[in-house]
């Protein structure tokens, strides 16, 4: 090893042939490795409360194979999401099962769209959380590959003079902590996410479904639901009512238009291949990073601070998703208005949502900042306004058969002139007609003057 000390703040190495064997033995997946034998090997004072952390993140975060394990992930969702949660008690569960059949029996009224094939299931924050974990994570997959990889550089350039050589290249090991810790800050974001939630539709974007990602299940988080209800000075069982109809609707659009999940996915997905990490960023926090201060490292992937500003193809792609989201958030809204016209409340509790969407809550701004993705439906009114003029000129049939295709949708322009959108609805104008205008107007023009 050097003679040289090691930097401020870091241990002084213990046995190389050690340390060299429980490296080793963690990259290659041992079943039996505990990452407390590193640390010892190290010469790491694994009684201290700092190190104590770390381990039980890392014991947690890792499976077998020595790679961030999915399941502990879920397990701190779910564990993050049960600390405030209640079970279901039979009277709530019964009071928001009769609310979901009025729900269905009123929205049915005003759609041409068809029921779901089970009614809406009852959940807990913890049901929520190990339901739609999985597909925050399939959203993160990009900044979860990318950022643990920049923090495996950043820790490498830290190591101790010696160590350093001696393990050769640590990147891939360094990630994986990286990476376990993002899983675990995304798990912790998720956790907090269903204290928030009213349902499963309730962000935006498709997060539950069965056995196909076709198979949309409307889903009602009720202690949420009664907790949203309270500070509003509004009956129970209006307000249970209108959440169940504004949740089915979510899901038999999703359910209808079999393109829509898709065509979300598709561009969440066009915006996050455009992530890269801000080097110069890496260089700068490099500085005075510490490897061994954990929260430190924690705030690190979790502050988005590694994320540089978005490309002009990231700002298309969220433009895209931006407007889909906005289409769908203003159809639920407009035909939920329609729906719950009887409820003495329904504006106030309309009003109440639009203003909880536009502002969302502290773990939809955490989840924005860890990924760089704001799910907003920043034009709610604007298409809501736009599918109840579309209702008024063409009707529910005809209105909701615009999402058989996303062609045939309106696009951000038109929020800005719905008339338009609606008369071209009113006097379609297809390629047949388009030919037998050019031909007429050759016509015209080859005919000898009077």
């Amino acid at each position: 090893m050097s003679d040289q000390s090691p930097p401020s703040g870091l241990p002084d190495f213990g046995n190389e042939d050690e340390l060299r064997e429980a490296f080793q033995r963690f990259l290659s997946g041992d079943q039996d490795f505990d990452p407390a034998e590193f640390m010892k090997a190290a010469g790491i004072d694994v009684n201290s409360e700092e190190i104590k952390r770390l381990m039980a993140q890392l014991g947690s975060a890792f499976g077998a194979t020595g790679t961030p394990s999915p399941l502990a992930a879920r397990d701190h969702a779910v564990s993050v999401a049960q600390q405030n949660s209640r079970p279901l008690d039979p009277a709530t569960s019964a009071a928001i099962t009769t609310a979901a059949n009025v729900a269905n029996l009123w929205l049915g009224e005003v759609v041409d769209i068809a029921e779901l094939g089970e009614p809406p299931m009852l959940a807990t924050r913890a049901d929520w959380a190990r339901k739609t974990l999985p597909v925050w994570e399939a959203i993160s997959e990009p900044v979860a590959l990318a950022i643990p990889r920049a923090v495996g550089h950043m820790l490498q350039g830290h190591l101790p003079d010696g160590l350093e050589g001696m393990l050769g290249d640590a990147n891939g090991a360094m990630e994986k902590v990286g990476r376990a810790l993002f899983q675990l800050q995304l798990a912790q974001v998720v956790g907090k996410l269903s204290e928030e939630v009213l349902s499963g539709g309730d962000i935006g974007i498709p997060l539950i479904h069965g056995s196909s990602e076709y198979d949309v299940h409307a889903v009602l988080v009720a202690q949420n639901m009664r907790a949203f209800g309270q500070g509003l000075d509004i009956p129970v069982e209006e307000a249970d009512i209108f959440l169940s109809v504004r949740e089915i609707a979510h899901a038999r659009l999703f359910r209808h238009a079999r393109w829509l999940r898709l065509g979300i996915m598709s561009a969440i997905r066009d915006f996050a291949s455009g992530i890269t990490i801000d080097t110069d960023r890496i260089v700068e926090l490099a500085e005075n990073f510490d490897p061994m201060d954990t929260d430190a490292m924690r705030d690190l992937v979790a502050s988005g601070a590694l994320l540089p500003e978005r490309t002009e193809e990231q700002n298309r792609a969220l433009e895209r998703l931006e407007t889909l989201l906005a289409l769908i958030e203003g159809w639920v809204d407009h035909v939920t208005s329609q729906a719950t016209s009887r409820l003495p409340k329904s504006s106030a509790l309309q009003e109440a949502i639009r203003r909880r969407r536009a502002s969302g809550g502290p773990a939809e701004r955490a989840f924005s900042t860890l990924v760089g993705l704001e799910l907003r439906p920043r034009r709610l009114r604007e298409a809501s306004a736009l599918w109840s003029g579309l209702t008024e000129a063409l009707g529910a049939s005809a209105r909701d058969a615009l999402w058989e295709h996303p062609d045939q949708l309106p696009t951000s322009q038109d929020f800005d002139d719905p008339q338009g959108f609606i008369d071209r609805q009113l006097a379609p104008s297809g390629p047949g007609d388009d030919m037998d205008q050019a031909l007429r107007d050759l016509l015209d023009e080859e005919k000898p003057p009077a």
